[in-house]
């Protein structure tokens, strides 16, 4: 395994883990008090449309904060991969009827289209560009009819240090990547969320395929 995907698959997974541990209420304050709009106002925001049956790919799933929000939501059919082998046990327990599995991002044991959406919520900007470039490949693979990004922004490639770490984040305009890489996907919709208290702005893009 690359440097990265060591690292969040080992003891410093683990810390951010305990670090990002939310039950729905609480991830609902937290998106709203850093950016002035609920996690699930966004998720019904973008894909409100969707179908409930439709079968959902979170890659990097962690323990399960998001997967469990779309549960909320009425959604039915979700599946999750993960690389720390502690934060996918801690999902496996908080969402039993999730069809979660242990895996990287760009080398995914899953058939071509097999998802009618495949998404990913602040992991492609932890991913080096080397394999950055798999993963957004193994993603398209996946996907079926759509894409959902959910990643820090920035207008060109931006390294961050990281709680003290290099090579461990990234910010880029993650929409414009896929759409230069794949010329069968088109944005369907696109909005940057700016910080409250810093000029720090997120990025939210569904893509079709």
């Amino acid at each position: 395994m690359t440097k990265q995907a060591n690292t969040w698959a080992g003891k410093f997974g683990d810390e951010y883990v305990l670090r990002n541990t939310y039950n729905i209420h609480e991830l609902e304050e937290f998106f709203q008090k850093l950016l002035g709009v609920s996690r699930s106002e966004m998720f019904l925001d973008f894909i409100g449309n969707i179908s409930r049956e439709a079968k959902i790919l979170e890659v990097g799933c962690n323990i399960g904060n998001q997967l469990l929000m779309l549960q909320s939501l009425g959604f039915t059919n979700l599946t999750g991969i993960e690389i720390n082998p502690n934060a996918l046990k801690t999902a496996k327990e908080r969402i039993p009827k999730a069809t979660l599995v242990q895996g990287s991002a760009t080398q995914m044991p899953f058939q071509d289209n097999e998802f009618d959406l495949v998404f990913t919520s602040g992991v492609l900007i932890h991913i080096a560009e080397e394999d950055l470039k798999k993963a957004v490949k193994e993603i398209h693979r996946c996907a079926k009819t759509y894409i959902l990004g959910y990643e820090y922004f920035a207008p060109q490639r931006l390294e961050v240090t990281y709680r003290g770490n290099e090579d461990m984040l990234w910010k880029e305009d993650f929409a414009a990547r896929y759409l230069t890489s794949f010329p069968d996907l088109s944005m369907v919709k696109e909005k940057k969320y700016k910080y409250l208290e810093n000029e720090n702005i997120d990025q939210m893009f569904l893509l079709s395929k």
